[in-house]
């Protein structure tokens, strides 16, 4: 049988779905969807036997099923002959309105593969706190999209928990701070989080710095209040113990960058993230407190929903993020300037 312009059908599974006997919907449902599968790889095989190949089922299981689309239909799709099989003008209106749809179906197939195993391409959504994001993620995507042209980058800064990112945004990966609990999302550590309360030069020649933990009532300090309302409060490590204060503060902020820039102004004292002020420390811009209580890191973590089928895309940029913010100087508690340096 010709059959000029008709796409390949390569795209149909060989076997039905299981249907319910319980479900009349499913049921009809599955037997519509054998038959139309069986019916178009006949219609483009010209051969009940050659589909049957194709499909990688029998002879009589094609016919069988383009008989119960036919009782479906009440309308005859073929006309068979012992030399020949070729389309009703019914089934070639049928064949005509179905050909869209098995296109449709194989280019989505074809566009998966490719995102699987082609070049990375497509939309990658990410989400990250504000800081983080600022001083780490932002300034590498200029060479991730150097790397990757074909990957459109958009990204969201929020300091909403992980899981609310994937809920909420649909994001893809999300870089978060902190102790990551939840058990359904993966989460990579790329470096640890170490926390360091700070001061500028100004201020401490006018005010001093703490020596003690209990010495913060005495000061200035400047607090961090989260997206939930809650004021975050500062970690400690006395005796061998964690410890958490809450220092009343002089002024508040969400938005670390703003806390930053309030310590740099002599404003008051605060406890920060090392990415933040490593290298203003290297210089003296600021200056290190109550190093001997030192909080345990935690840690930044770049997050997904999970380790299998991930798009190329999605793979190539964890690759990435993770070895360019692990070649970063960020560990940075060995060569700080403490309360020394200004003695």
């Amino acid at each position: 049988m010709d059959s000029p312009n008709r796409a390949p059908i390569s795209a149909f599974p060989s076997r039905s779905p299981a249907a319910s006997a319980d479900d009349p919907f499913a049921s009809r449902f599955a037997t519509s969807y054998a038959g139309v599968v069986s019916f178009l790889a006949v219609a483009s095989e010209g051969s009940f036997a050659r589909a049957g190949d194709r499909l990688g089922i029998g002879r009589s299981s094609v016919s069988r099923n383009v008989q119960k689309l036919e009782a479906q239909l009440d309308t005859r799709l073929f006309l068979r002959t012992t030399r020949s099989t070729s389309l009703t003008r019914e089934g070639e209106l049928f064949y005509e309105n179905c050909q869209p749809g098995m296109e449709r179906i194989a280019q989505a197939l074809e566009d998966m593969r490719e995102l699987r195993n082609g070049p990375p391409r497509g939309h990658l959504l990410i989400g990250s706190t504000p800081g983080f994001g600022r001083k780490i993620v932002a300034p590498l995507l200029r060479g991730f999209h150097t790397q990757y042209p074909e990957i459109a980058l958009e990204l969201l800064l929020n300091d909403r928990p992980a899981d609310a990112d994937f809920t909420a945004d649909r994001v893809d990966v999300s870089f978060r701070d902190g102790r990551m609990e939840d058990s359904g999302i993966v989460a990579r550590q790329l470096i640890p989080m170490q926390m360091i309360v700070c001061a500028s030069p100004a201020y401490a020649r006018i005010h001093g710095l703490p020596r003690d933990v209990d010495e913060l009532a005495d000061h200035r300090c400047i607090n961090f209040r989260t997206a939930s309302g809650r004021v975050r409060a500062w970690e400690f490590k006395v005796d061998g113990l964690a410890q958490r204060r809450q220092p009343v503060a002089l002024h508040t902020f969400n938005d670390e960058d703003l806390i930053l820039q309030a310590v740099l102004d002599g404003v008051g004292i605060a406890q920060l993230p090392a990415y933040q002020v490593c290298d203003l420390l290297g210089n003296g811009q600021l200056l290190r407190c109550l190093a001997q209580h030192a909080p345990e890191d935690g840690g930044h973590y770049l997050c997904y929903l999970s380790r299998k089928h991930l798009p190329a895309r999605i793979r190539v940029f964890i690759d990435y993020m993770t070895e360019h913010t692990r070649a970063l100087d960020l560990q940075c508690l060995t060569t700080m300037t403490t309360l020394s340096a200004v003695e």
